[in-house]
């Protein structure tokens, strides 16, 4: 009996060990656990046991099982900075700061512990130079670097960030080739590297993530994309909760389906990121879900309070009402925007206090509270204007967005928006065109950037006032350098010139000049191996399906030459249509999904094939 005891000690003890730096906690905790029922006296597992139940954040069982450990020398400030950890894992930061002070102030351990405190009372500063402190005295550690970065990304330092970030990821490379960093976006296939010491020891994941985070912020959406499929590659169910936030946020505009998945499911463990609650929220409501944004606030009221600030909430309530109540929700829209104009005006105060007494650091933090007013007002000021968008009543949006105009003329979103308002009302191209030529002249040399609406309509305004010079240069442009991206990459879909040409076309169209219009329309889909798409496709029925109904209507006429390069379109588009939908995502309502159409009706194939018929049965009779 004593032999097959001294022999199952060492094997626990191991077991547990390999299971805790794989981050299989639970699994760790049972092994400990039994090594306690075998060896109670020993406090070396108790701690060990209470360090695997905090990492599985089951907090109050940790602490129960600290207080049992009987005080040695040797492990007593162990003790304390684990009960530290616990007291910090349940946001109790006064017992947690208590506990940090009776530790040793000459322990590095100390230092960092004190600037996590700081960083959770988000005085980002003041943990900045505790993390700095420490990284001198203890020298490069890349969990403290990334500390560092993390501070810097707070403070909104964004180069300062990156630059520890650069730092982690080329010590991680240098140190650690077979963790294969880059080769996933490289395209060459390789096998997970799993949940490892070597990998949890490098904070590439953490670096990778955080990396991927400035540059959204910073509206470099490939480049964040290219973040999360550079870090070390690993299977989906061994991803960590904020890789797969990330990964659901990043792509959602491609895979939304697949990003709601992930949300959801990270909504059920526990613990998630803080931002997966807000975030799920908010896209629900973007793509206009907002029964299930209802849902989700309604059965999860302890996470509203803990994980939505007032604003939000109040921001979110005032969204989900506009579905029942637009003018209620009018009114809702209208007090937050007047207490978001006070507070900037009070910050507007603040920065010109700070410049007169020639505080930079004061005048920073001015800007920045500044800034953070302005990113909170603007998304209402949206959704207000948004109503009388979707009644049609463009003068009254314009009017919402004079009554901004203190705040907002350098606000980049606040002018293209006021572009699309002037566009829309027909008689003021010549002012849609003062707005939108900013924002493309901005990003000329790299104009593929510009999103392809707002060119269009740059476009149709130069068009509609006699400047077809300017809107045959700038298409130009368009053209040559979707060229050179074409030259680079054969196989790359690029919509920029055929949706500005759809957009001329629908325009001429809607004007009753079809020969003209649906020409154009023909035009933009060529070559049709690069330019069908789904939405390409969608805007483009559209205008046949207003021709189809006028030739019905007898109320025009079009020549024989034109019915027939109709015909001929449609049959291009079946033989290019084979495996593009004309519907993406299927909708979350399952009654919904009851009266969707075959799959097989749902292809550009079918829908040519479709109007080809109809064009046929026209020119026969």
């Amino acid at each position: 009996m004593n032999k097959v005891f001294f022999q199952s000690r060492p094997c626990l003890s191991l077991l547990g060990h390999c299971y805790f730096y794989t981050q299989d906690f639970m699994a760790a905790a049972q092994c400990y656990e039994k090594l306690i029922q075998l060896c109670p006296q020993e406090n070396l597992y108790k701690l060990y046991y209470a360090q695997s139940l905090h990492q599985a954040c089951m907090y109050p069982e940790a602490w129960t099982i600290c207080s049992s450990i009987i005080n040695q020398s040797n492990l007593e400030f162990k003790v304390k900075k684990l009960q530290a950890a616990i007291k910090y894992g349940q946001e109790d930061m006064v017992a947690a700061k208590n506990l940090v002070d009776q530790c040793p102030a000459d322990d590095v351990d100390t230092e960092i512990n004190l600037g996590c405190l700081l960083y959770k009372e988000e005085k980002y500063e003041q943990a900045l130079k505790k993390f700095s402190n420490a990284l001198q005295i203890a020298g490069f550690k890349p969990h403290l670097s990334y500390n560092v970065a993390l501070c810097y990304f707070k403070l909104k330092e964004y180069a300062a960030s990156l630059k520890h970030i650069a730092t982690i990821i080329e010590h991680g490379i240098r140190e650690h080739p077979e963790l294969s960093v880059g080769m996933a976006t490289e395209g060459i296939e390789v096998r997970s590297v799993g949940n490892t010491l070597t990998l949890h020891e490098t904070a590439l994941t953490e670096a990778f993530n955080l990396k991927a985070a400035i540059e959204y912020q910073l509206q470099n959406y490939d480049a964040a994309k290219e973040a999360l499929t550079d870090m070390p590659p690993r299977s989906e169910e061994e991803l960590d909760a904020v890789t797969l936030h990330n990964q659901a946020l990043i792509n959602m505009d491609t895979k939304p389906s697949e990003g709601f998945e992930k949300l959801q499911f990270l909504l059920q463990q526990n613990p998630f990121p803080p931002e997966t609650f807000a975030n799920l929220l908010l896209l629900y409501c973007k793509y206009q879900y907002y029964d299930l944004a209802a849902d989700i606030l309604a059965e999860n009221v302890h996470l509203t309070y803990k994980y939505l600030t007032p604003y939000l909430y109040d921001f979110l309530d005032a969204l989900i009402t506009q579905q029942t109540s637009p003018e209620e929700a009018y009114r809702k829209f209208d007090d937050l925007a007047n207490k978001h104009t006070e507070a900037l005006r009070k910050a507007t105060k603040q920065v010109q206090e700070a410049r007169l007494n020639h505080d930079d650091n004061a005048v920073k933090k001015a800007v920045n509270d500044y800034e953070e007013a302005l990113d909170r007002y603007v998304p209402v000021l949206m959704a207000q204007a948004k109503i009388y968008w979707d009644l049609e009543n463009y003068t009254q949006v314009e009017k919402i967005f004079k009554k901004s105009v203190e705040f907002c003329n350098d606000n980049d979103v606040w002018k293209l928006n006021v572009a699309h308002t002037l566009f829309m009302q027909e008689n003021k191209f010549k002012d849609s065109t003062r707005f939108y030529e900013p924002i493309v002249k901005k990003k000329y040399d790299s104009i593929l950037d510009v999103s392809a609406i707002v060119l269009a309509n740059l476009c149709v305004s130069y068009i509609m006032t006699s400047q077809n010079a300017e809107a045959e240069e700038l298409m130009k442009k368009i053209e040559k350098e979707e060229e050179a991206v074409s030259f680079e990459d054969q196989d790359k879909k690029l919509f920029h010139l055929c949706i500005v040409n759809l957009v001329i076309g629908t325009l001429y169209c809607s004007k009753g000049n079809f020969e003209f219009g649906i020409s154009r329309v023909m035009k933009s889909l060529e070559p049709y191996n690069k330019k069908l798409g789904t939405d390409t496709w969608f805007y483009a029925k559209r205008c046949f399906l207003s021709l189809l109904e006028q030739l019905a209507k007898q109320l025009v006429v079009l020549k024989d030459s034109t019915l027939q390069e109709c015909i001929q379109f449609l049959e291009h588009c079946e033989v290019y249509g084979k495996d593009i939908m004309t519907v993406i995502d299927q909708p979350f309502d399952v009654q919904d999904m009851l009266n969707i159409s075959p799959q097989g009706k749902r292809t550009v194939v079918y829908e040519a094939r479709y109007l080809k018929a109809l064009f046929l049965k026209l020119q026969m009779s």
